[in-house]
């Protein structure tokens, strides 16, 4: 019996797309370079700063001035962290009707726990959410099961009473790893990947279709 559920915050909750391309546009405007259209941006954002900062100046970690850009984008993105990001169409509905059937749900990101925390009060969501697990919050984090299994131990739940939903093939491994039912969403970033090869237990279409497995 499904107690609980899981989320993957950017790409399967939120829409942060927009404001985490605008720091790495303010960054590149700043350096006489024009911004890089969305289609651009978009498809790495799950993967924040290192996947941004590759897609606007192609570099990463272990480039000499990787860590030095990486701390610029985070304190940009920081200071614009909620200029246009909003809950994926449907959401809001899902988490009403899994709160009205007495299921709590949590959130397991790669993002810093403190940019995480300083998004859900934007969005004003730290209330409901019954757990909160960011990028740094454990030694390891997704595809390791640490951040999940950290998860269900805020809870006090058993893994396999809990599903965890993402747009990324590490949320999947992560979840299975960590003894999950994981759904994986179309309307995610996806990392230009087809998640379709990804072997997760449901592929979901919209966020209430999510709802039909957790009868």
């Amino acid at each position: 019996m499904i107690k609980a559920v899981l989320f993957d915050l950017d790409g399967t909750l939120a829409d942060t797309a927009p404001d985490l391309g605008y720091a790495v546009n303010r960054m590149r405007e700043t350096r006489g370079l024009t911004p890089l259209p969305p289609a651009a941006t978009r498809p790495v954002a799950s993967l924040g700063a290192r996947g941004l900062l590759n897609a606007g100046f192609g570099i990463g970690p272990g480039h000499p001035e990787y860590d030095a850009m990486r701390q610029e984008f985070l304190a940009l993105y920081e200071t614009n962290i909620c200029r246009e990001t909003r809950l994926f169409a449907g959401v809001e509905g899902l988490l009403d009707t899994l709160e009205a059937r007495g299921l709590r749900w949590g959130i397991v990101t790669n993002k810093a726990e403190r940019l995480a925390r300083l998004l859900l009060d934007r969005l004003h969501l730290t209330s409901r959410a019954a757990c909160l697990v960011g990028g740094d919050s454990t030694p390891n984090s997704k595809p390791h099961p640490a951040p999940l299994l950290a998860a269900c131990h805020a809870l006090r739940e058993d893994p396999r009473a809990c599903i965890y939903v993402g747009d990324d093939r590490r949320d999947v491994e992560a979840g299975h790893a960590a003894g999950m039912k994981v759904a994986a969403v179309r309307w995610g970033y996806l990392n230009g990947n087809d998640p379709e090869s990804w072997d997760a237990d449901w592929l979901i279409e919209y966020p209430g279709d999510l709802l039909q497995y957790l009868r």
